[in-house]
């Protein structure tokens, strides 16, 4: 599958560490910031980014310019109406992302494959929004988007067998491991992953440890990277939320309705890394585990 130009909607963590990972592989991209405004903070984040691959003698300078040179970050959703590819990477919200595929529809050119981020929606659903659903399929990227291996790839009954094919040699062909997943709530690592994480976070809501003996018994006990509180604030326990609230719409298990505790950390936007508190705070080196 020849993809010269990727458009990214969306320039979160993900967003922009697809962007960058497609630029350092020698792809155009061309990213959408979806709140308008200044872009020039995105623009600086993924500078410093680069600039620590080069500090760390990952990338070298030059790399480093080649890769700059290569992405755009515009408010401008017309901006992606010639990319051969377009990742919709925003917040985990049904009508929010089918309004988005609504209206890239309406942009793109008609051989540009539709793709969506998500962690957990069907894509079945997703593509009620447009017309040609045989070109829209699930590519599932992982965070960080420049480190993970695994991109989930999910097609829809809608979806051409050409083009799963063409993705997944085309995954291959950028450095990661595509696995395609039946159109099914979580896919196949959210499906087991987010359970064990809101289990995690009913046992330290119900005292059973704190939160930094919970992650030392998951990494000691069963040799993970990350304790399960830890990886929730790594990932954004906005985003374990809405992860574990789309699961139970869908399978109706009490078990995965979200836990009190993480739907209080939602509301009151203390959502992890990103935003300096979660299971742990952030101000301090190295973080410091908080007490519930």
């Amino acid at each position: 599958m020849n993809i010269k130009q990727v458009g990214i909607v969306g320039t979160g963590q993900m967003g922009l560490g697809m962007a960058q990972l497609l630029a350092q592989q020698g792809i155009k991209t061309i990213s959408v910031k979806m709140t308008g405004g200044d872009v020039s903070t995105k623009q600086t984040q993924v500078e410093k980014s680069l600039q620590r691959l080069v500090d760390r003698e990952k990338i070298t300078e030059e790399q480093r310019s080649n890769t700059l040179s290569l992405m755009t970050i515009t408010v401008d959703l017309h901006a992606l109406r010639n990319c051969d590819l377009v990742i919709e990477s925003i917040v985990e919200e049904m009508d929010k992302k089918q309004e988005i595929f609504s209206q890239l529809e309406s942009i793109v050119n008609d051989h540009t494959i539709l793709a969506s981020n998500t962690s957990t929606l069907g894509i079945t659903e997703l593509s009620t929004a447009v017309t040609r659903k045989e070109r829209l399929v699930g590519l599932h990227f992982f965070n960080p988007a420049t480190v993970m291996k695994l991109v989930e790839v999910i097609p829809t009954l809608h979806t051409q067998q050409e083009t799963v094919d063409g993705l997944v040699e085309w995954i291959n062909s950028i450095g990661k491991t595509p696995v395609v997943v039946k159109d099914e709530t979580g896919f196949i690592v959210n499906r087991l992953l987010t359970p064990y994480i809101i289990d995690a976070i009913r046992s330290c809501e119900r005292g059973l440890s704190g939160v930094a003996e919970i992650d030392t018994a998951m990494k000691l006990g069963c040799n993970h990277p990350m304790g399960p509180l830890e990886l929730a604030d790594y990932i954004g326990l906005d985003i374990v939320y809405h992860m574990s609230s789309n699961l139970y719409d869908t399978f109706k298990e009490p078990r995965l309705t979200p836990p009190p505790l993480l739907k209080t950390l939602f509301v009151a936007e203390q959502i992890g890394k990103k935003s300096g508190l979660g299971f742990y705070d952030y101000s301090t080196t190295p973080p410091t585990p908080r007490s519930f």
